[in-house]
């Protein structure tokens, strides 16, 4: 074993993670079978954003402390071999384990005593042990003894790993009596603290911080949703809530997504005892959309979308990140179209955006703020977005970006300071449809 760890997958989870190995002092192996994100780290670029990511990897080549490869076999070189795989779920809520059989049959012939699975991406209650149970039934080896298994959840933020890899609490949680302490001596080098548990234990912990972000997002934006069939401003509603009461804490509304938050419900849906609560969570989050474009026909002359422009600002799924997995704006721009809207997108750190700020909002009829960008909460883009558009736009904006207390509005008037009641209120509707 001449490399300390190799990483398998080295896409947004396990690319920073070899990095924040590498530059501690670890030799490490980056292994990944797509052929684009080796050239791009090979030519000595990042293939995603993630602050700090660019000088780090200019550091650990230049030290000689990164290999790349897309063999995953050569993760045998390493003692400590961390998973950081696709951990998708079938249509039908069942959790699909393909991809990290599939390495483990890659790895099976080369795996001796002495080595250390490290499973790093959200699985299913029960994946831990499968992993070790299928390593003893084709190999031979205990796990704990001779060879070791341990799950070691990521919780760290887009765009903050640098940031919490060093901070956040480190959950460790190992097969047999040895796997958690092997698994913990390659994760103490990185500085953050080392919670000891169990596998499954480590695996709830996982998903339910996932869970428990999406359920509080939800809340917000069912209350959204009934603010606009009473004709109320559900900003005001949640200041009504949260003003110096301590058991506040509603959160704010918005489109809510994201490959985990929208995918980790299954993992605990597959085989939950209470089936459908979670569900009914995904459903309204997944509903957000289709409230927008419901608010927008009603807002518009004609009560229709057809052949008017409508600006989508955001393609990625959450704020100050480059990432589109599973963002909701995709979804809006398949709705509109199907209103036979004219839908023109734009989104300054998105990589498939190609339409500039001025071209999509030029002379448009609606614009909605799909992503809180933090460039983009400023009166003055504010102003530019108003003075862009055609003349009556409706701006539909359920983060409250620009600060006007105002999910549907004029937005001339918005950006005059006239304030919600230029266009936020609306007949009331009949509760919009959740799918």
């Amino acid at each position: 074993m001449d490399l300390d760890v190799a990483v398998v997958g080295i896409g947004r989870v396990g690319l920073p993670l070899a990095l924040a190995f590498a530059d501690r002092g670890l030799r490490t192996l980056g292994i990944d079978k797509k052929i684009d994100t080796l050239a791009a780290l090979a030519d000595g670029r990042m293939p995603f954003y993630e602050p700090g990511a660019d000088e780090i990897l200019t550091r650990v080549q230049d030290a000689g402390m990164l290999e790349l490869s897309g063999d995953v076999a050569l993760a045998a070189r390493a003692r400590h071999i961390v998973l950081t795989l696709g951990t998708p779920s079938f249509t039908h809520i069942e959790i699909d384990v393909s991809q990290i059989r599939s390495v483990l049959d890659d790895l099976l012939p080369h795996l001796r005593e002495g080595h250390c699975i490290v499973l790093r991406s959200t699985i299913a209650p029960g994946t831990t042990e499968f992993v070790a149970g299928y390593l003893e039934m084709h190999r031979g080896f205990t796990v704990g003894e001779d060879l070791f298994v341990a799950h070691v959840p990521e919780r760290i933020a887009a765009s903050r790993f640098f940031e919490e890899i060093s901070t956040l609490p480190c959950i460790v949680g190992g097969i047999g009596e040895r796997s958690g302490d092997v698994a913990a001596e390659l994760f103490t080098g990185l500085g953050a603290p080392i919670v000891p548990t169990s596998p499954i234990e480590a695996e709830l912990a996982k998903i339910w911080t996932n869970i428990l972000r999406y359920t509080m997002f939800a809340l917000p934006n069912r209350l959204m949703m009934e603010c606009e069939q009473y004709g109320a401003n559900v900003f005001e509603v949640i200041d009504l809530i949260n003003r110096d009461y301590p058991r506040g804490g509603m959160k704010m509304p918005g489109m809510t997504a994201g490959t985990c938050l929208r995918k980790d419900f299954t993992f605990s849906e597959e085989r939950s005892p209470a089936p459908g609560m979670l569900l009914a969570v995904s459903r309204v989050n997944e509903s957000v959309p289709l409230f927008l474009v419901d608010g927008l026909k009603r807002r518009l002359a004609g009560g229709t979308l057809r052949a008017k422009k409508i600006a989508v600002l955001g393609l990625a799924f959450k704020s100050d990140t480059d990432d589109e997995r599973d963002s909701l704006s995709f979804k809006l721009m398949r709705l509109l179209e199907r209103e036979l809207a004219l839908v023109a997108a734009h989104d300054p750190m998105s990589p498939s955006s190609t339409l500039t700020l001025e071209e999509a909002v030029g002379g448009a009829d609606a614009v909605v703020l799909a992503t809180n960008h933090t460039s983009w909460q400023d009166p003055l883009m504010l102003e530019r977005i108003a003075s862009l558009a055609a003349p009556g736009a409706v701006l539909a904006d359920p983060w409250d970006c620009f600060d006007q207390r105002a999910v549907f509005g004029e937005l001339r008037a918005l950006a005059d300071g006239a304030g919600p009641d230029a266009g936020d209120s609306a007949p009331p509707a009949t509760a919009p449809t959740i799918v």
